[in-house]
């Protein structure tokens, strides 16, 4: 795998040059803005840009997709705003929150109040356990050329041709109410794949490694993935759909591959041949970088504890196991500093070999119909064992399912002794196969972060996660948990032709498209409640740190858990609750109390009289800029964070903050575009910020004439009262924003923005 250091040029989509070499080719002017033209993704971009200047993108999206973790919030803050149906194709799935026990009624009320929204607004509902979110949106939505929105990060069908983004709900709920998603124009970067995997090589080894490769250098960080080369004819459908799911691991923006005729094949075996059509790079096309990938060159590969980019080979770890599990368990440690909690690796490694304790194939990426036939044969035969090892295996959707058992693969699963579950997205979030205490588990799924798989370090549990393909599972649990790449197998698997039963969706799932019926009722369950009101940005602002991490990366799951958390997802003040618990639990103790105070102001109180520390604030600022009126004044709390924002897009990592009273976040840089952008729907100023060493908490940072600031995008000098006493100045800037997210800063989130718009 090698990442070229500059742009290229690719001609006839197979043969990639530098600019030098294509200009003394040709003989004529490099011409790269020309030539940016011809990649697949500025063609769609330009399909959906609704504001007639490339550079500034203005889209609207072919269809929208949710899941119960985050459809309730979504709808909620679309009708605060003004909906009254759905003007595009809106699927709500039902994947996440769907152990019912969990939370009393009160998952399953979030299903009926789905159903009712789809009937009232016109949308597509998919009931409890039908299909994963992403599967279903393969089946039955993605086409060639097509634009998909989705509320949950792992959106994406680029191998099917659609341009796919994940993002938090508020850029749903712009989309309901007729607005659009802004954003400059991303740059592209080629992934060229040439050869073929060999035997024992799954799509999670390349995916992975493809992380790997460019998430800790930022390579494709909110930019377009495009994958071309003569390497894509060599992958069938669903071993591009399983790469593809997880580039959203790599941080970059959406995806979009060349399509051919297994592309239309799979379309038109989901009775849906229409929506195929051939896409390709033009004859000359520029790439902003290019990762050139030899397929034949990939081996399998274990992500280990705490990341997906934490890549070794399995052959390189099983040569420098105790080296390796060494460096992890250290890594480990410092990430729980002063929790008592840590990872025991090394005593997984005996009798010569690594073992484990739980294997899991699941979801979109490992739950494909092509990856469990495959399973099943390896299986085929052979025992789990009946010790410490155990295996689950999650389909995507129910039509996968039963696919599997007409064709005798579940059979073979379940007669080995492995799990064949339901169609859940459960063990990729921890509300599912929660590992003991100190175990290890090896998963076909897409996240392996701290706390990801169920257990809470904050209570003295805490399991590792490793991912890997789910061949090399399959050859480890027919070894008893010994740790096996799937290369070592001599015994034969292999993929079986595939049969869509759509009748199964015919049958259950409700399609409301376009039939928006206003006088049907919503279904409120009582742990479904409205957004809190929110202030507008005042003419200063005072802030109060009340967290400082100074981690390398702080994960969307620990901002907001998941897991058992996820019943609450519809109730924000209950939800806010969880906030930070799992990274800094007295996060939630310390920003009730500044929004106590705020509470107070907004009633009309003066925070001076009612907190001596805010006094003490307001005296040591009045020698500096004379009387201020502390009743006009926001005062809110904030966070600083190296780098937040890695994983998911669920919304509620910004908002279980604002609902808390926050009114900004600090960070060298943000993790993702989707975190800064959920922090900016909420009306939570996304500063960056020199230095973790500027603040500690319980400093208080005064900025005069933000408004001003957010309206001309000059940096902002904040004055740090500590103690009583100003220590010092430090320099925040904002990045850029579109006018509308300047005005939605300005009014204080995005339901206030179209309320008073």
């Amino acid at each position: 795998m090698k990442l070229f250091d500059s742009g290229a040029f690719l001609l006839s989509g197979r043969e990639l040059v530098s600019k030098a070499e294509y200009a003394a080719r040709t003989g004529e002017p490099v011409d790269k803005a020309a030539a940016r033209q011809g990649t697949m993704a500025y063609g769609i971009l330009a399909a959906h840009n609704k504001s007639g200047d490339m550079a500034h993108l203005r889209l609207r999206f072919d269809s929208l997709t949710s899941h119960d973790i985050t459809y309730v919030g979504i709808i909620q803050t679309a009708r605060a705003s003004g909906m009254t149906k759905f003007p595009l194709p809106y699927v709500l799935t039902n994947c996440h929150n769907s152990l019912c026990a969990v939370g009393g009624t009160i998952n399953e009320d979030d299903h009926k109040f789905a159903l009712s929204a789809a009937k009232k607004y016109g949308g597509v509902y998919v009931p409890t356990n039908l299909a994963v979110i992403h599967s279903y949106n393969r089946e039955q939505m993605a086409g060639c050329g097509r634009m998909i929105l989705g509320s949950d990060s792992h959106t994406r069908y680029g191998a099917l041709g659609t341009m796919a983004v994940g993002e938090g709900g508020g850029e749903l709920a712009k989309q309901l109410v007729g607005r659009t998603y802004d954003m400059a124009y991303p740059e592209v970067v080629a992934i060229y794949l040439t050869g073929a995997p060999n035997p024992g090589v799954g799509p999670h080894d390349v995916a992975l490694s493809i992380v790997g490769a460019t998430y800790p250098n930022g390579y494709v960080k909110n930019k377009v993935m495009e994958f071309v080369g003569d390497g894509i004819a060599n992958l069938p459908m669903e071993y591009r759909n399983a790469i593809d799911v997880m580039t959203t691991e790599t941080t970059c923006w959406s995806s979009i591959w060349e399509t051919d005729e297994k592309t239309e094949e799979y379309l038109a075996i989901h009775g849906r041949a229409g929506d195929y059509k051939k896409l390709a790079p033009a004859e000359v096309a520029y790439y902003d970088g290019v990762v050139y990938i030899d397929l034949s060159k990939i081996k399998p590969v274990i992500a280990l504890p705490f990341h997906p980019s934490n890549v070794y080979t399995i052959e390189e770890f099983q040569a420098n196991t105790m080296d390796i599990l060494d460096a992890t368990e250290k890594a480990v440690a410092a990430q729980f500093p002063g929790r008592g909690v840590g990872l025991d690796l090394k005593s997984k490694f005996f009798d010569g070999a690594f073992h484990v304790d739980q294997g899991v194939v699941a979801g979109c990426s490992g739950g494909t119909f092509d990856s469990l036939c495959q399973v099943a044969d390896i299986l085929d035969g052979e025992s789990v064992g009946n010790g410490a090892f155990s295996l689950s295996v999650y389909p995507g959707s129910q039509p996968v399912y039963l696919e599997l058992l007409r064709n005798g693969a579940a059979a073979k699963i379940m007669a080995s002794g492995a799990l064949l579950r339901e169609c859940f997205c459960g063990p990729c979030f921890g509300a599912g196969d929660t590992p003991a205490n100190g175990e290890f588990s090896i998963r076909h799924t897409t996240r392996n972060f701290p706390n990801r798989e169920g257990s809470k370090p904050g209570e003295g549990q805490l399991a590792g996660v490793a991912l890997m393909d789910a061949l090399s599972i399959a050859a480890t649990a027919i070894h008893g948990g010994r740790l096996t790449a799937a290369t070592e197998l001599t015994k034969p698997y292999h993929t079986r032709p595939y049969h869509f039963d759509g009748g199964i969706y015919k049958k259950r799932v409700f399609d409301g498209r376009g039939q928006a019926d206003p006088a049907a009722e919503l279904r409120m369950g009582p742990n479904i409640k409205d957004w809190p009101a929110m202030p507008a940005l005042s003419e200063h602002l005072l802030l109060k740190v009340v967290s400082h991490i100074t981690d390398a990366v702080t994960t969307t799951d620990e901002l907001i858990p998941s897991g058992e958390t996820s019943s609450f997802r519809s109730n924000p003040l209950r939800l806010a609750e969880f906030t930070l618990s799992r990274k800094d639990p007295a996060y939630v103790g310390r920003a009730k109390e500044v929004h106590a105070v705020e509470a107070a102001r907004e009633a009309g109180q003066c925070p001076c009289a009612v907190s001596p520390e805010v006094a003490a604030v307001y005296d040591a600022l009045q020698g500096k800029f004379g009387a201020l009126d502390a009743k006009g004044i926001v005062l809110g709390s904030t966070i600083y964070a190296n780098k937040p924002g890695d994983g998911s897009a669920r919304e509620q990592a910004a908002s279980c903050q604002r609902v808390l009273g926050g009114a900004a976040n600090l960070a060298r840089e943000y993790a993702t575009k989707r975190y800064r952008s959920n922090l900016i729907n909420w009306g939570m100023l996304p500063f960056l910020a020199p230095s973790a060493e500027d603040f500690q908490v319980g400093d208080y940072l005064f900025l005069p004439q933000v408004r001003d600031r957010v309206l001309d995008g000059a940096p902002t000098q904040a004055s740090i009262v500590r103690g009583g006493k100003i220590v010092g100045e430090v320099r925040l800037r904002l990045g850029a924003l579109t006018d509308d997210e300047r005005q939605i800063l300005l009014d204080g989130c995005l339901i206030n923005f179209y309320r008073k718009h």
